[in-house]
């Protein structure tokens, strides 16, 4: 088996997958444009959604990328070998080209011959089948003819080996995953029989299915793969390490961590130890991709990492009044700067907003001790002599001030006050039950809902974008957009308020522009091409070598817009309706946000094609 550094395990991937006739492409933002579902990029095939439907990708039908991931359902686990908030994903993707023997051919051949991981050491996954699909024996075949022994080789029903769909309905299909023996002595049996003791490193799903609304699955006209192969777990294995942050990029962040504790080894000290890494390299990516800490949507997320960070910090006897966050922050950016050149440019900005996030923290800490102090007070005046911290109010210092259990356990205690810990925990649960429905309320629509109506609201931010900068000036840019079935949300720098004149001139203009029924087309360039042309973008990483133009209008009738995306869009303006901004309001410093909805318009739209 080869030993990798991190970086060579990254270009190996790419390296190989080129060699196989796929573009490299860029991994998109954290953030993710135009998909109201989720809050972060999770996985590669987010800002694929519309190349996988079937719209044209500029780069072909075979891609390959690095995709930095956030994840946050397990944040809870954080702390052991392997789970991470933040992650670095490898996939490549076929848009109806190859299919199951391909992908499993070239996965098989990366892990045996490029990684010369022994195929004794390797065990996977196939979908089992059930009333809504058959038992996936080709995969299964194709496995064994590649020489995995049978009982290497293991069926799982739908929790296992089935990807999505995203929301109700949907692209899905079922899934061949690859795992490494990491128990003790030689490897034996399969995930399903010694389920801990083996390791998964790849996922190759097979988009073969829609579901339909009413449950049905039907197989879809382009069948497409998309695989995912976590960089840190596979480097894990490569280097021999017992976990993810033993290995070369994450060992010197946890080194800046371990300098600066100040109580005995423990298991506990090893978990807070590694909560401290995760979070703020989860952090200083998500800041370096501009999200700011705030109670909102991304913002909240950051804030609650960041903040974790700092508890975990206070458990290790660390200071943190403004100079911790920062400090591992600079080694988060010494260690991937050099592969991900943005989070350096972004030094300055990342380091003030976590140094502003601790201290705003810390006086949050302070308010929190008054408050406990009061109540201790209060209740020691009680007739009853209560001496028990009711779980609900331990969980009110928890999720108000920042409080965990142990910090509350230790100031109540110096005045002979227990806590209810079991309340506490129902609490907790209960606090947890609302915010995944909540989530799941919010993000119920699916995955990038490409709906007439989302493709229609999505042309219209072009036409949006284009009307404020005739209103405003050249300086404003799109900085970020969120569209659902109902509305679009559409933000833009701008340092100013609108005056009502501005924004009925900027609706007036879109929807002059919808009643000329202009043609919309796009055409694929290179990014220096689609710069010539005058093309707005944010001409940045996120591009690759080519890029798809879409211009609003013609020569006949003028061209009203004319902006680098990815689609779809309508194939002419009329196909609208009407558009009507309901709110003009602050985003941030310097961006201002709009909200708006469409009205008419047919329900069936057609879609801009290649001019």
């Amino acid at each position: 088996m080869k030993s990798l550094s991190t970086d060579q395990l990254r270009q190996a991937y790419l390296d190989f997958f080129q060699t196989k006739g796929h573009a490299v492409i860029p991994g998109a933002p954290l953030v993710p444009e135009n998909d109201p579902t989720v809050l972060f990029t999770t996985a590669g095939m987010h800002p694929l959604v519309p190349y996988l439907l079937g719209e044209p990708h500029p780069a072909g039908k075979r891609l390959t990328d690095v995709q930095r991931s956030v994840r946050t359902q397990d944040i809870d686990e954080v702390g052991d070998a392997s789970h991470l908030t933040f992650f670095e994903m490898l996939g490549n993707w076929s848009l109806g080209d190859y299919f199951k023997e391909n992908a499993i051919s070239m996965s098989f051949e990366f892990l045996t011959k490029v990684l010369e991981i022994p195929v004794a050491w390797l065990a996977v996954t196939c979908f089992e089948g059930d009333k809504d699909a058959p038992r996936d024996d080709e995969s299964a075949g194709i496995w064994k003819k590649l020489g995995i022994p049978e009982d290497r080789i293991a069926f799982m029903p739908k929790a296992n080996n089935w990807w999505g769909p995203a929301g109700q309905t949907g692209p899905c299909g079922p899934d061949t995953e690859m795992f490494y023996w990491v128990g003790e002595g030689e490897p034996t049996g399969n995930p399903k029989t010694h389920e801990k003791e083996w390791m998964e490193i790849w996922n190759d799903v097979f988009m073969q299915y829609n579901k339909q609304a009413d449950g049905t699955f039907v197989p879809l006209k382009q069948q497409n793969v998309d695989t995912g192969m976590g960089l840190e777990r596979t480097a894990a294995v490569l280097q021999g390490a017992k976990s993810a942050y033993e290995t070369d990029r994450l060992k010197p962040i946890l080194d800046a961590v371990k300098q600066l504790v100040t109580v005995p080894d423990s298991p506990d000290t090893i978990r807070h130890e590694r909560i401290i890494v995760d979070h703020l390299r989860s952090a200083t990516f998500i800041i370096a991709d501009g999200v700011q800490p705030s109670n909102v949507d991304q913002g909240y997320i950051l804030r609650r990492l960041i903040r974790r960070a700092i508890r975990s910090a206070r458990t290790l006897g660390i200071e943190h009044a403004g100079s911790f966050t920062p400090s591992i922050a600079r080694e988060v950016i010494k260690q991937y700067g050099h592969v991900y050149p943005h989070v350096k440019a972004k030094e300055a900005e990342i380091l003030d907003a976590l140094g502003k996030e601790e201290q705003q923290f810390g006086k949050t800490l302070q308010e929190g001790l008054k408050v406990v102090n009061k109540y201790i007070v209060q209740t020691l005046g009680d007739s009853n002599g209560l001496k028990r911290i009711p779980g609900d109010v331990a969980f009110h210092f928890y999720d108000t001030y920042g409080f965990p259990l142990e910090l509350t356990k230790e100031i109540v205690g110096e005045h002979g006050f227990t806590v209810d810990e079991e309340g506490f925990k129902k609490a907790f649960e209960a606090h947890q039950s609302l915010s995944r429905a909540g989530a799941e309320q919010k993000f119920k629509g699916g995955l990038q809902d490409h709906s007439g109506e989302t493709t229609k609201l999505h042309t219209a931010t072009h036409l949006l974008n284009a009307a404020l900068r005739k209103v405003l000036g050249d300086h404003v840019y799109q900085k970020g957009s969120n569209i659902t079935a109902e509305r679009l949300r559409f933000d833009f720098s701008h340092p100013d308020k609108m005056t009502p004149e501005q924004v009925k001139q900027a609706e007036d203009l879109v929807n002059e522009a919808i009643r000329k029924d202009l043609p919309v087309t796009y055409h694929v360039t290179t990014v220096d091409g689609a710069k010539q042309e005058g093309a707005i973008g944010v001409f940045d990483a996120r591009y690759g070598a080519e890029v798809k133009v879409y211009v609003v209008g013609d020569d006949a009738k003028g061209i009203f817009s004319k902006e680098i995306c990815g689609g779809p869009h309508v194939a002419r303006t009329g196909m609208i309706g009407n558009l009507k901004i309901q709110k003009e309001e602050s985003s941030s410093a310097g961006v201002r946000r709009i909200k708006a909805v469409i009205s008419g318009g047919p329900e069936e739209v057609e879609v801009a094609k290649e001019a």
